[in-house]
């Protein structure tokens, strides 16, 4: 992550209203309400256009993983595709890299979308008359590249994404995991700064979904790409942000660490999104240890707690201090014992 530096994405009041006159609409209605966001909403609203995305703000640091996740109709995949510029903001300021891509010009989002910008949808948009290899290269081809030079490049990428051995295939031939991946890599072929990925697992059955998160984040780590990614599920979003946007009715209503999110809810919808998550796999140490110069001096019994350890996997550590238990049949009768320790990482997720 960084601090001094430019942050890789900026948004500062982003509005995205749908309706004929929107842009003349939203400003009479924030002269109106005298710049309060939601009066605003309310007076588009009543006018009969659909402000989807009100006023959001954020930054997104180098290198950070950037979930904004909510339901059906929450303005996620708008904001998004504003961010991106698929859509024309109506109103605010979207930075990509320090630079205003608001007023950026068509000639210079091509460019931006062909050398620094990368996107993946929930639906694969491969070519079907084409192999794997000539899909994932297609956007090399599209910049001029050489064929040689774009082939292999194309199987670098193949390779990272766990598709060598399918690059004579085509898309009829893969399954939905398989063409997934072709999509993933395509938007990885030309050495992307920043990805947007909207929903790209969604449509998965969950084993695949699994499988795919584990190796999204194995890609994340030998990139450090900046990434934006869409999601409606919290489990989804937990296991892969470093900082997590939930948003509804076109705000976003708290920006957090998975942490933040599970522990410290901003209101009720928060928590109703997070109620039925296993916190103690989601939560780490960090977020609940009390730091300062009267930290206990470490002795014999110390467990070896880290920062980023699991609250399941710091208490586990912590029963291990324990000495087995008896166990009782209906009767009364001991049939056994079993250790603290084995309680706590029976709820305990795998971790490696």
């Amino acid at each position: 992550m960084t601090d001094a530096k430019t942050p890789a994405i900026t948004c500062r009041n982003v509005w995205q209203v749908f309706g004929s006159g929107a842009k003349q609409a939203l400003s009479t209605a924030l002269s109106g309400s005298g710049n309060d966001p939601q009066g605003a909403a309310d007076q588009l609203l009543k006018g009969g256009f659909i402000p989807a995305v009100q006023d959001v703000s954020f930054d997104v640091a180098e290198g950070e993983l950037f979930v904004i996740m909510g339901l059906s109709g929450s303005g996620k995949s708008t904001l998004i595709r504003a961010i991106s510029r698929l859509l024309q903001a109506t109103a605010g300021e979207i930075r990509i890299e320090g630079e205003d891509i608001v007023a950026a010009g068509k000639q210079r989002m091509i460019e931006l979308r062909r050398n620094t910008l990368g996107m993946v949808f929930q639906h694969f948009g491969l070519f079907p008359h084409m192999t794997v290899a000539e899909n994932v290269a297609y956007p090399l081809r599209v910049q001029g590249i050489g064929r040689s030079q774009r082939m292999a490049k194309a199987q670098e990428v193949i390779d990272l994404v766990g598709l060598g051995g399918r690059e004579e295939n085509f898309p009829r031939e893969l399954s939905g995991g398989q063409r997934q991946r072709v999509g993933i890599a395509r938007s990885l072929v030309t050495d992307c700064k920043v990805w947007f990925l909207d929903e790209p697992f969604s449509a998965l059955d969950p084993l695949i979904r699994r499988q795919l998160q584990d190796e999204f984040l194995q890609i994340q780590a030998k990139l450090k790409t900046t990434i934006v990614f869409i999601t409606h599920d919290i489990n989804e979003a937990l296991k892969l942000a470093d900082r997590i946007a939930i948003m509804r009715d076109g705000r976003i209503v708290q920006i957090g660490t998975p942490a933040d999110i599970v522990l410290r809810p901003a209101d009720d919808y928060v928590r109703e999104f997070s109620k039925d998550v296993a916190k103690g796999q989601h939560a780490h140490v960090r977020s609940v240890m009390q730091s300062g110069p009267d930290a206990p001096v470490a002795g014999p019994d110390d467990p070896g707690l880290k920062t980023g350890m699991t609250l399941d996997a710091a208490l586990a550590r912590c029963m291990s201090l324990y000495e087995p238990v008896p166990v009782h049949d209906d009767s009364g009768a001991i049939v056994g014992t079993v250790h603290p320790a084995d309680l706590a990482a029976a709820l305990q997720a795998d971790e490696t």
